[in-house]
């Protein structure tokens, strides 16, 4: 659970006047200052995710050409990229470097996707159902997101239950490395697709309460949701596609 960082132009409340003829103008002006210092943040957000995205589609479009490689070197890669994720955290106030380990991270994110993506792309119709899953994502992840930018419904109480889930779905995919269960693989993907699309609701109202502390956190908050919930609904596609044939 993210712990809350007021982040929003720090020091516009600090003079705390008592007068009364000017109250109302120092109330306007904070509003105004606080308003557009959330649009920044907002901005500076979506432009590093949208950059996120970029950098991983390139890593899945070059990894597709190696991806019997990347098989064999899988597990590496995650441990790679755990390595990277948590290393974001340690340099995400330091420019340049925060940026460079940002897209390290999403490119090594778009490399571990290939074997799935090569599976599917080998099923009858499977550059149609990658895109399909892409777009209901794209589609589900702007509508989510457009609700919990302008609901006034406070979803912050889902923090603890969604963190809880995670715990629950990690665990359960990991028990079906062993298990094997093409059912219960379908049903943890059915799951994640819930999963995801109310952490984006829940990360992308975090944004705009000031709890994450910079654009990076928040970006790629975003982006986990963005990536683990078309992960989600390509293998929901892909196990239907497959029963029909």
């Amino acid at each position: 659970i993210k712990r809350r960082i007021h982040m929003y132009n720090r020091d516009y409340i600090t003079n705390n006047s008592n007068t009364n003829h000017n109250t109302y103008t120092q109330e306007e002006q904070t509003g105004h200052k606080s308003k557009a210092g959330m649009m920044a943040f907002l901005r500076a957000t979506y432009q590093l995710f949208a950059g996120s995205l970029l950098a991983a589609t390139a890593g899945a479009y070059i990894g597709l050409d190696m991806a019997s490689t990347i098989s064999s070197w899988y597990w590496g890669l995650v441990i790679l990229e755990f390595a990277l994720l948590f290393g974001l955290y340690a340099v995400k106030d330091k420019p340049g470097i925060n940026l460079a380990v940002l897209f390290g991270f999403t490119f090594i994110s778009g490399l571990t996707i290939t074997p799935l993506l090569s599976s599917v792309f080998m099923m009858p119709g499977g550059a149609s159902i990658v895109a399909q899953a892409f777009l209901m994502t794209s589609v589900a992840f702007g509508g989510i997101s457009m609700f919990a930018l302008t609901t006034k419904r406070d979803f912050s109480g889902m923090g603890k239950m969604l963190f809880i889930a995670l715990i629950i779905m990690i665990v359960g995919s990991i028990s079906n490395i062993f298990i094997g269960s093409s059912v219960l693989q379908l049903g943890i993907a059915m799951a994640g697709a819930l999963l995801f699309s109310a952490f984006i609701l829940y990360d992308t109202q975090q944004i705009i309460k000031g709890n994450y502390s910079t654009p990076i956190e928040a970006a790629i908050a975003l982006y986990l949701d963005f990536l683990n919930l078309f992960i989600s609904l390509l293998q929901i596609l892909a196990a239907f596609n497959s029963k029909d044939d």
